[in-house]
Order: C-alpha cells, then sequence, then structure tokens
C-alpha cells in the first residue's frame, strides 16, 4: 500500500465508524455494513494491483482473485447456505464491480483499475464462464473437490514463487496476447496479495473437511478473504473469528477510537520514519556487494534486522488501526520479537498469524503421522524433521530460491537446537530437585515473584544471542543469490 492509499483507507474506516455511531446519518445495521465492507474491499483488490507489462493482466488478475474466492465459497458452503436469498445480492455486487471497472476503459485515464481494462465483449464472455463454472461446482459437488482446489492454489503458489516457473508463465500470456516472449521477466506476474489469499482459502478447505468450518454467506466469505485493510500483508485471520466481528453490532466509545488511533499513527511512525530511514542503510543486493570492512557490514546488517522489523509491524499497526473503528479486531502478528530470550518465543511473537497457520495445517499434522507411524521415529528425530522442515516451507513461501530455503534451513536448525537446549536442562534441573518440569533457560524467580538478577541476565543475554542469529539469517532474506550471501558473511566475519 502506499501512503496515499494507506490514508484513503483510514479516512473510509472513519467514515464507516462515524456513521455507526449516527454521527453522519442513520447509521448501518451489521448487514449493511458487511455489504459496504464488501464492496470496498472488492474494488480494493482492483486499486492495489500494482500495473503489469502483460497487456490487462493488472485486470485478469484481480478478477481472478474474485472468482477463486467464490468458487471456494460454493465448494466449503453447506448446501442450506448455498441457498439464502443474501448470496445473490454480493454475487450481483461481485459482478457489477467487474462491470463497471471493465467499463473505464471509455475514460481518458483509468480509474481504480491500473491500466485501461480490456474490450467489455471480453469481461462479459470471462464473466459467463466464471459463473457457469462455479454453477458446475455447485451442482456437481464431490468432496475431492476441496482437495482439487488446495492443489491448485498451491501450484500457484508454487508457479508465482519460482523465477523460472514465473518468467515462462509470463512468456505465455506475452505469446497469447502477440506481445513480445524475449522480454518476460519473474516479476512480470505480481499477483498482489495471493499468498495471504491463498492461504486464508486453504485454511476454509481444510476446516471444511475437518467438519469444524461455521455456515457463512458468499458476502461474508469474500470479505474475509480480500479485507481490503489486510489484503496485501495481512495478518492471516481465521474466519470464525472474523465473522463473529463482522456479525457484531459496532459499539465505538471513546478507548476504541483513542487505541484505533493510537495504533495507526504509531504504524505510520514505524514505517515512514523509521523503517523507511533505516532503508537508506540497511543490508541490500547492491551495499552487499560494495563493503569491504566487517564494521560497516554489521551496521548494515542490524539495520536491516530493525528495518524489517519496524516496516513489518508498522504496516500491522496501520492495519489493525484502519480496522478497529470498522468493528474488525484483526488479531496480532507481532509481539516484541527482538526481546525474546530464545528462537522458539521469537518464532511464537513474529508474524504470528503465519506461524500459527503452518502449526495448524503443517506442523501439528505431520508430527501426529510421525508419531502414529508403525514404526516411529525417535523423539529427536520426528522434532529435527517438523521444525526444519516447517521453517524450509515458511522460506519457500516467501519465494522458492535457494537463499529462501538456506534462510529457512537456519532458522529450523536453530529451533532444534533450542530445543535440545532445554530438553537437556529440563531432565538436568529434574534430576537435582525432583520438581516438575518448567522452562530453566528462563532461570528461578527471586522470592515474590520476580525475577531475580541471575534471571533477568539471562533473559538479556538469551535476547542478544537470539537477535544476532536472527540476524545472520536475515542475510539469506535480504540477498538474492548463494553467491552474494557467501561473500557478506566473508566480509561480515574478515575473511576478505
Amino acid at each position: 500500500m502506499s501512503l496515499t492509499q494507506t490514508l484513503v483507507f483510514a479516512l473510509l474506516a472513519v467514515l464507516i465508524g462515524l456513521l455507526q455511531q449516527n454521527r453522519l446519518g442513520s447509521g448501518p445495521s451489521p448487514r449493511r455494513r458487511a455489504g459496504l465492507l464488501l464492496l470496498l474491499s472488492a474494488l480494493a483488490v482492483y486499486w492495489l494491483a500494482p500495473a503489469l507489462p502483460v497487456r490487462h493482466l493488472d485486470f485478469w488478475l484481480p478478477t481472478t482473485t474474485l472468482t477463486l474466492t467464490a468458487l471456494c465459497w460454493v465448494l466449503t458452503a453447506p448446501p442450506e447456505m448455498r441457498k439464502v436469498r443474501g448470496n445473490r445480492g454480493a454475487a450481483l455486487t461481485l459482478i457489477l464491480v467487474v462491470l463497471a471497472l471493465g467499463g473505464t476503459r471509455f475514460l481518458a485515464e483509468p480509474l481504480i483499475v491500473a491500466s485501461t481494462p480490456p474490450r467489455l465483449v471480453q469481461i462479459f464472455a470471462a464473466l459467463i464462464l466464471s459463473c457457469l463454472f462455479i454453477f458446475l461446482a455447485q451442482r456437481f459437488w464431490r468432496p475431492y473437490w476441496l482437495t482439487a482446489m488446495t492443489a491448485l492454489l498451491i501450484a500457484i503458489l508454487v508457479v508465482l514463487k519460482t523465477p523460472a516457473l514465473s518468467a515462462a508463465a509470463s512468456g505465455f500470456l506475452r505469446a497469447i496476447n502477440g506481445q513480445s516472449t524475449t522480454l518476460a521477466s519473474p516479476i512480470d506476474i505480481r499477483w498482489l496479495g495471493f499468498s495471504y489469499i491463498a492461504f486464508r482459502l486453504i485454511h476454509t478447505l481444510r476446516d471444511r473437511q475437518a467438519g469444524r468450518l461455521p455456515a457463512v454467506s458468499l458476502g461474508e466469505f469474500v470479505t474475509y478473504v480480500v479485507f481490503f485493510p489486510s489484503l496485501t500483508a495481512g495478518p492471516i485471520d481465521r474466519i470464525e473469528r472474523f465473522i463473529q466481528d463482522l456479525r457484531a453490532p459496532l459499539a465505538l466509545g471513546p478507548p476504541e477510537w483513542l487505541e484505533a488511533g493510537t495504533r495507526f499513527f504509531a504504524g505510520m511512525f514505524k514505517k515512514y520514519v523509521i523503517a523507511d530511514s533505516l532503508a537508506l542503510i540497511a543490508l541490500g543486493a547492491t551495499n552487499a556487494l560494495q563493503v569491504r570492512s566487517a564494521g560497516w557490514a554489521w551496521v548494515l546488517l542490524y539495520a536491516f534486522s530493525l528495518q524489517i522489523y519496524f516496516d513489518f509491524s508498522g504496516y500491522t499497526d496501520m492495519i489493525l488501526g484502519i480496522a478497529r473503528p470498522m468493528g474488525i479486531r484483526l488479531p496480532e502478528n507481532f509481539n516484541a520479537p527482538y526481546l525474546k530470550p530464545n528462537l522458539t518465543q521469537f518464532w511464537n511473537s513474529w508474524h504470528m498469524t503465519l506461524t500459527q497457520w503452518f502449526r495448524a495445517y503443517y506442523f501439528n499434522p505431520l508430527t501426529r503421522a510421525l508419531r502414529t507411524a508403525k514404526r516411529p521415529l525417535p523423539s529427536w528425530a520426528m522434532i529435527f524433521i517438523a521444525q526444519v522442515s516447517t521453517m524450509v516451507l515458511i522460506g519457500l513461501w516467501h519465494g522458492i530460491t535457494w537463499n529462501f530455503a538456506l534462510w529457512g534451513l537456519w532458522q529450523g536448525l536453530g529451533l532444534f537446537a533450542h530445543n535440545r537446549w532445554s530438553e537437556l536442562l529440563k531432565s538436568r534441573a529434574l534430576r537435582r530437585s525432583g520438581s516438575g518440569p518448567g522452562d530453566p533457560s528462563q532461570g528461578a524467580p527471586a522470592r515474590g515473584g520476580k525475577p531475580g538478577a541471575r534471571s533477568r541476565l539471562l533473559n538479556w543475554g538469551g535476547a542478544f544471542v537470539t537477535f544476532n542469529y536472527v540476524s545472520l539469517g536475515w542475510v539469506f532474506f535480504a540477498l538474492p543469490t548463494v553467491d552474494s550471501a557467501h561473500y557478506f558473511f566473508s566480509v561480515l566475519f574478515g575473511l576478505v
């Protein structure tokens, strides 16, 4: 989101909150508020999409987002919910948004969309085919369609995250449009927010298979998936929590307004003052190859560590502040991660909704499968496989490259090492005292329940080690190739 888009979203949130309080009118009911959020979110899918070099792709990708979301709703909604009359209004809203934005091709300048939309006959044809496919999915629904849809979403993610596949897809689309295929590039297909959209959709598909997905209308489902404040950078909310807020009457008092304003302006300060200032010296592909001294290399690395935190947590604060006046309390995504005394607590505090998603839909099922196998592995081996593979997948979620895989491996090995160290300390403490298991890495509390000097020293020492371990991992995250990372590590430790 640009600064302009952020401010526009904040203004819309304030207007919706004031309307709900009868300050500017009669105030919408929760149902009308949900309809308004659906409309704004559908428009935001197009407005936030960047201009792309492949002709009309910046129109077709947002349209495909809405189509995939509607299709997932059909696959996950129980039969009685598909017949609810309000679904027709939501479907009509989505169709009218697509047609209205397609009609802006006749304006002198594009409106909301990044570039001139395709011809209306093409848009009509695409809508008819989409509606026909969704109807057939509803008419001939089978349980295995949930698995097929999950596989399709993962396949799209793999294509988008793999540079070679993304470039090949760009060449294919360019050929269809009669454009030069020699200019195809991996960055030609930038599907805004799809990493988060796919995980929200997979969450609903997997919960439908498990029988724990709540019944929601089409409008509620689409609003949850493409809710405009969290479309670009998360957090990854859960649908059962989101619809509780969406359905509840909005009651905003001075504390809620103060909370929303504080979070929003704190986020702006983090992002646009601290993070953008640090970005001037933060580690990147260019300055990594120019630095010659170990001292400056550590300055660049620490600047990147702080910059990525203040940038991402600043965005999160702004998003939470924007959502609050509209009655949506999005989940927290950061909890002072750099102050945590070990890597496990760091990952319980950094991008929390992403780690919780992987824990629920990959880590926990994998560990259950390993434990219930006919020939179960030793506990340490199960922990190693689960932790390392989970972190490697989180790395590949950012991009399927060797550097992101190495970043995930680095984090996974660190988590495994901390797990083994904690188990060792725990077993020693049990042998010495015979007391129940605790968390020996935290140290023993002093009298009165407050941590003593030794405990505080251990915590701060652990935080220092954890921060530096995470920072070293950011080298793989910040740099594009293994060679550049290798060179920067050599400079960092004075080996060149």
